[in-house]
């Protein structure tokens, strides 16, 4: 109960926003949590597999730099990464032409088809436990979804 109802007044906007976004944050990370039970069959580590997926579902190619920026890693530890992704013929490196400094990473087919098998897994599992809700609680849900995306996509 929260601590506004123990005292015996009604629960404030800022109170009911605060658990909202409290019981938002926890069913969140419990359904990634379950969700990810998937990514064993990828066989890859998960920091591994996070960065597979920077690349692969981020559009192409990335600078190293931005990999270790959108991972919150430094150089170094993507460096290191990305090498061990490159000895499983999963990603390739090359140097851009104009700037010898900056490589660029991009996905290799099988590095790309293993992420999307993953993304499929996961998909697919969601949307067994999906089909379990009636119908008015997955239309609830369908509503919310345009909501959910803006959040995600704020500043």
């Amino acid at each position: 109960m929260p601590a506004s109802s123990a005292r015996g007044r009604r629960p404030s906007v800022a109170d009911s926003t605060a658990d909202l976004a409290d019981r938002l944050h926890s069913a969140a990370i419990h359904l990634l949590r379950r969700l990810r039970r998937e990514d064993d069959a990828t066989g890859l580590p998960a920091p591994q597999l996070s960065a597979m997926s920077v690349i692969v579902f981020g559009g192409g190619a990335i600078t190293l730099g931005a990999l270790a920026k959108a991972e919150q890693v430094r150089p170094p530890t993507i460096t290191k990464l990305v090498a061990t992704l490159e000895e499983q013929g999963l990603v390739e490196r090359e140097t851009d032409p104009d700037d010898r400094r900056v490589v660029w990473v991009k996905a290799t087919a099988r590095g790309a088809r293993l992420l999307y098998d993953g993304r499929h897994r996961r998909v697919a599992s969601l949307a067994e436990s999906l089909r379990a809700l009636p119908v008015a609680e997955r239309t609830a849900l369908s509503k919310a979804i345009p909501i959910l995306e803006k959040i995600a996509r704020a500043p």
